[in-house]
């Protein structure tokens, strides 16, 4: 059964699935859709075209699919799409994206997003990620599965920040980071592969031990990245975390962390 506090305001053109449970003086506006057995809690604002899905929580004070901060934006009618069960705390805002790339802001599932964190407009987020309090996404910044930030993380626009990466706290993000690393920093830098991470999360030692190998080729055998790889292919037996750090070098357009 759907709970609305008699505080709260839900525009008609909402649709809220069974289970739902909006709290004090919340507001939800037209062309939002929410998931079965999510909860918002009081003071949160959800507008434009935002999609939730299921059982998340998102806690007071969360700001929603309000309008990005790029002088460009006119209004268009862009989107915000959020997976199922993420945890969204105090103070979070989520805009939704501009007309520059595919016109969505994206969220996965299953991700813990501390108070005060930012995700800007145009960001893809993927599953399972951990941002600690104050972490902020420019626009078009891409994170992949898994991935942990240490609070007051920043990201320029447009960086890519691979899959099990961990990012310590007060970091820069200029450049990309790569799948399966270690950065803190200032300005940020590499700091070789996020053992303890990935032993935390299942990883084999054999497929540890091949990223480190990888690590030491591409970036202390080689000045050139595009001969790391090509020595990295050549030297070390094929495995699926292998390809992902190889193919995260193609495509970048902020560069990669050295």
């Amino acid at each position: 059964m759907t709970q609305v506090h008699p505080t709260a305001v839900v525009s008609p053109g909402a649709e809220l699935a069974p289970g739902v449970s909006v709290g004090a003086y919340s507001i939800i506006g037209d062309h939002v859709i929410i998931g079965s057995d999510t909860t918002v809690g009081p003071h949160v604002i959800i507008e434009g075209h935002t999609r939730i899905g299921k059982k998340n929580y998102i806690f007071p004070f969360a700001c929603i699919g309000t309008p990005p901060q790029d002088i460009g934006y006119r209004g268009e009618d862009t989107r915000v799409t959020i997976g199922d069960e993420n945890v969204i705390r105090e103070y979070v805002t989520i805009h939704r994206a501009t007309t520059k790339e595919n016109r969505v802001t994206v969220v996965g599932s299953y991700n813990y997003i501390m108070a005060y964190c930012h995700i800007a407009h145009d960001c893809v987020l993927g599953d399972h990620i951990i941002m600690a309090n104050g972490v902020t996404f420019g626009g078009h910044t891409h994170v992949g599965d898994s991935a942990n930030f240490g609070g007051i993380v920043a990201a320029q626009p447009f960086v890519r920040i691979g899959t099990h990466a961990y990012i310590g706290g007060l970091s820069g993000i200029v450049q990309d980071i790569p799948p399966f690393m270690i950065a803190a920093g200032s300005r940020a830098k590499l700091f070789g592969v996020n053992q303890k991470g990935l032993i935390r999360d299942g990883f084999t030692p054999e497929t540890i031990d091949g990223l480190k190998r990888a690590y030491r080729i591409i970036w202390r055998e080689n000045r050139i990245f595009t001969e790391g790889v090509q020595q990295a292919r050549q030297e070390i037996a094929p495995f699926p975390e292998l390809e992902t750090l190889l193919a995260f070098f193609e495509g970048s357009r902020r560069g990669i962390l050295k």
